[in-house]
């Protein structure tokens, strides 16, 4: 699986930590950006990411600000990204299984460390379930 990761400066203490567990469980990164804790916009990384996931240069995308909000909101606005908030492993497991998430975002400084890769984790390894969902993912997409 290829998983683009992007981080504000928010995020950015997070990342090393995330990158090493993703690459630990034998996925494809790409970091794509940012590559220090000097201030920056997150709607530029979200934007970046939300593009490449949405052109299928990569299946799936985690972003990283201080909250999640913001990237979340910025990814959303990309057609054919459907970027989840997920502040806990349910949340995560909804969010691919009923939702068809294909970025999940996530607050470094609202979610701990340990609980953040559980989410990850989670999101990761579950799948669409489609069925009823399908028809509401569509409901989204158009």
């Amino acid at each position: 699986m290829r998983i683009a990761v992007g981080t504000d400066h928010g995020g950015f203490g997070a990342k090393k930590e995330l990158l090493e567990h993703l690459k630990k469980q034998g996925y494809e990164i790409a970091d794509l950006g940012t590559q220090s804790e000097e201030s920056c916009d997150y709607p530029d990384i979200a934007q970046e990411v939300a593009g490449a996931v949405a052109k299928g240069e990569y299946d799936l995308g985690i972003l990283v600000c201080g909250t999640g909000i913001g990237m979340s909101l910025a990814a959303n606005k990309i057609r054919g990204i459907r970027a989840a908030l997920c502040t806990d492993t349910y949340s995560a497991r909804m969010a691919r299984m009923h939702n068809d998430s294909n970025i999940l975002c996530l607050g470094a400084r609202v979610t701990g460390l340990g609980l953040m890769l559980d989410i990850v984790d989670t999101y990761l390894s579950e799948s669409f379930e489609g069925g009823r969902h399908a028809r509401r993912v569509q409901k989204i997409e158009s």
